[in-house]
């Protein structure tokens, strides 16, 4: 489950990217909203499924309510949820597994 939490956290991330530094300037700049149509419902429908996996995900990585709250709120930054995949993705030791 946390794999797939890694997965969806990075493909979130670079949808939104690609939405607003490729499709966003080709429909403004270039009249061409063929790049929002198409990258709009693939981001909406990634950034929906990270919001649904956050949840499925915070018992097993022992997140606390700000740390789940911290990690919602990375879905709407543009590269935020890179830094929940790489940084809050390793369950937390236990206090008998630090203890060797």
């Amino acid at each position: 489950m946390i794999r797939v939490f890694r997965l969806v956290s990075i493909a979130e991330a670079t949808s939104f990217l690609l939405l607003l530094l490729v499709a966003m300037p080709l429909k403004y700049g270039a009249d061409a909203e063929a790049g929002v149509q198409l990258m709009g419902p693939i981001h909406g429908f990634l950034f929906v499924v990270y919001v649904a996996m956050v949840f499925l995900v915070r018992q097993a990585l022992r997140w606390d309510i700000k740390r789940t709250v911290l990690a919602l709120g990375a879905a709407v930054l543009p590269v935020a949820p890179f830094f929940v995949e790489r940084h809050w993705t390793t369950p937390a030791e236990t206090p008998a597994s630090s203890a060797v």
